[in-house]
């Protein structure tokens, strides 16, 4: 796996910092595809890049990344931002607002949110986060549920779950994490500790 994350960088008419070079996890992240998927695509030829002279690492240039992305009609809304999409699920209001202000206050986030199972299966297609933050109890459906789901949708291969909840056992936190939730948040939480385990589960730090 290539692992060493590219420093170069520029602003956009926004000021939104914009990389010009990118790992091949870097760009699996921005297309929602498997790292090994990128990889065999530029094996092949046809995701163009050059490797690091004395490293196994490849680097994608953004000119590259981007006709890659319309050759495959990928969207370009993810490379574009510089965020990461986190979708909050969740059917208690006042969470849902304490979570979505604390992330877009960080400002590496774009936020939208769902307060049921079936909502959010609807937002999850149309929205496609990097992560989602899953309240374990909600009203239709059980969080495992969800994680299964999402889970076994290819197009989801890259999106990561943490279940948020306050009352739950040990041995449900384990079957969650085996149906592939990347994290467990328990209620309550403090502000450090959300985006500690959101930036890690991206890869962000």
């Amino acid at each position: 796996m290539d692992t060493p994350s590219s420093k170069r960088s520029w602003l956009n008419k926004e000021g939104i910092t914009m990389k010009d070079l990118f790992t091949t996890g870097e760009a699996a992240d921005i297309c929602r595809v498997s790292q090994q998927t990128i990889i065999r695509c530029f094996d092949s030829g046809r995701l163009q890049g050059f490797r690091v002279p004395g490293s196994k690492f490849r680097r994608i240039p953004r000119q590259k990344l981007v006709q890659f992305m319309k050759e495959n009609s990928i969207p370009l809304d993810n490379l574009e931002s510089g965020k990461k999409k986190v979708l909050v699920v969740d059917d208690d209001g006042e969470i849902v607002e304490l979570i979505t202000e604390i992330l877009l206050r960080d400002g590496r986030f774009e936020v939208e949110t769902a307060s049921s199972g079936y909502e959010a299966g609807i937002t999850t297609e149309q929205f496609q986060p990097d992560l989602i933050l899953l309240d374990y109890m909600l009203p239709d459906i059980n969080g495992n549920i969800v994680c299964q789901t999402i889970k076994k949708n290819p197009k989801l291969e890259s999106t990561k779950v943490i279940i948020v909840s306050g009352v739950i056992k040990q041995d449900e936190i384990d079957q969650l994490l085996k149906f592939g939730a990347e994290d467990f948040i328990k209620k309550p939480f403090t502000v450090t500790e959300l985006t500690d385990r959101i930036t890690a589960a991206l890869q962000m730090v």
